[in-house]
């Protein structure tokens, strides 16, 4: 079976961002609002709870939950956000669904949503492609959200991402020996808590930025000398502002 390649802007915010990717699904997803949505693969039953009613909320306000189907955190996601309204993105090729507790999960994503995947069909996944994909997680969205996470946890390195990226980073509060990973965060002033889901929602909501098209312009990676040429000196005061980056004579949208 062959799978299409489609293109995404987003992607554009890593630095070796690929060029294409593999999709299956509803790929009028990617035009919508975004949120990452990460955590560990054990969560304890108040972030189970939380999490699931924190994808709901987004996806009753039309926002799509970005996540990677793993086991945990982003199974729930995933979940509360309901499949027509979510993009799953594998650690695999796309025609594996990995892990095996949520083929059934990621198949109603692929029939009802999207699935997206760097890999080509019959990757098996690794240490390594988990990586990449919860850069490609962290990309896709315009926040970061770890619900739950140790200190040793895997989403902590999504952070990182999330830093290089200039993303915000919001995050569950926890009691003190739990989640030592998030509430580190919080402690260090690196992420914000979310202590009302439904305002922390609403307010996202209102956030919504719509592109200008100088913005749409420079998404589309043209080249510094193209991009002086249609805008000028202006550009510089871009990368200055930390809205691009200049790298190899090509220009990549950092928002």
């Amino acid at each position: 079976m062959s799978f299409n390649k489609i293109k995404i802007k987003e992607l554009n915010q890593i630095k070796k961002s690929p060029k294409e990717i593999f999709y299956s699904g509803n790929k009028e997803l990617l035009k919508k609002q975004k949120v990452s949505i990460v955590g560990t693969r054990r969560p304890n039953n108040y972030t189970k709870e939380l999490t699931y009613t924190l994808a709901k909320e987004f996806s009753k306000r039309d926002i799509v939950v970005v996540s990677g189907a793993a086991m945990g955190v982003d199974a729930i996601a995933h979940k509360g956000a309901k499949a027509n309204n979510t993009i799953a993105i594998l650690g695999n090729g796309i025609d594996i669904k990995y892990p095996a507790v949520n083929k059934e999960l990621i198949e109603e994503i692929e029939q009802k949503g999207l699935l997206l995947s760097i890999f080509e069909p019959g990757f098996r996944p690794t240490k390594w492609s988990f990586v990449v994909r919860n850069e490609l997680v962290v990309a896709l969205g315009e926040v970061l959200i770890v619900t739950e996470a140790d200190l040793n946890s895997g989403s902590l390195r999504s952070v990182e991402f999330a830093k290089k990226m200039n993303k915000k980073i919001f995050v569950l509060p926890h009691r003190l020996n739990e989640s030592l990973g998030t509430n580190e965060l919080i402690k260090n002033k690196i992420a914000t808590p979310i202590y009302d889901i439904d305002e922390f929602v609403d307010s996202f909501k209102k956030l919504e930025k719509k592109k200008e098209p100088l913005l749409e312009y420079l998404a589309s990676s043209p080249t510094l000398n193209d991009a002086l040429l249609k805008i000028g000196d202006k550009i510089y005061e871009l990368e200055l502002e930390g809205v691009i980056e200049i790298e190899n004579d090509t220009i990549r949208l950092l928002i």
